[in-house]
């Protein structure tokens, strides 16, 4: 078997602040854990739910990339670089933090929990000139396959970061099995099952489930029963700024 971290939805750290509910799969704010930093360049893969008309006030950040992916409902976001839109299921947004960026995140809904998948990719450029970046992923969703949302080259599907990384969604009806081969030898893959049920290397991972694999060159992952997956394909080695 590949060589591999497994991560059940259960051993997550949790925190429940009333307006907002969160689960994290990596060490973050009050929840720590020395054998949970990251995974290769993935350093935050945190799963919020947040309750209505309320958000993260304005805030910064420096030199990582910050992708939130909508789960259901709408965020709206604001920030320093003039930027102030709505992003709902079905979008991706990407803020490449470089030098600094200030921004607030917002439930748009006044009655509505939103769900929201927030996760940080350690860049390989220190220093960039803050950027932000919004697009619908709709228009990409194919049934069965793999479908890439991120990568590092402007011109590519998706969204762009500075890191050699590259996201992709499957939604897989039951019994349906899908390969993947990896874009960087050195690079790991990580998985996150946002809905289902599925089989990856003979291990069993259920919803809200992550696993890791590095020092492999391609991966198939068979559905037990209708499933959405997240796969990152990230560096193992964080680059020295």
């Amino acid at each position: 078997m590949s060589n591999y971290v497994l991560h059940k939805s259960s051993s997550r750290g949790h925190a429940n602040h009333g307006w907002l509910k969160v689960n994290h799969t990596f060490s973050f704010a009050n929840y720590y854990d020395s054998s949970r930093m990251n995974f290769g360049c993935l350093r935050v893969l945190n799963d919020d739910v947040i309750a209505a008309s309320k958000g993260f006030d304005f805030h910064s950040h420096d030199n990582m990339e910050i992708i939130t992916i909508p789960l259901s409902g709408s965020l709206r976001h604001q920030d320093n670089l003039g930027n102030g839109s709505v992003i709902s299921e079905g979008d991706i947004q990407v803020m490449s933090a470089g030098t600094g960026v200030i921004h607030s995140e917002f439930n748009a809904s006044s009655d509505k929990d939103v769900s929201v998948l927030q996760i940080w990719i350690f860049p390989n450029k220190k220093d960039v000139q803050p950027r932000y970046q919004q697009l619908s992923i709709d228009s990409l969703k194919t049934k069965n396959t793999f479908y890439q949302i991120l990568s590092p080259f402007p011109d590519d599907n998706g969204v762009w970061i500075h890191q050699n990384s590259w996201f992709s969604l499957a939604s897989l009806d039951s019994k349906k099995t899908i390969h993947y081969d990896i874009n960087y030898p050195s690079n790991g893959i990580y998985i996150f099952v946002i809905q289902g049920g599925v089989q990856i290397e003979g291990i069993e991972l259920s919803e809200r489930d992550g696993v890791g694999f590095w020092d492999i060159t391609e991966i198939s992952i068979s559905s037990l029963i209708d499933s959405e997956i997240l796969l990152m394909e990230v560096p193992m080695a964080i680059t020295k700024l």
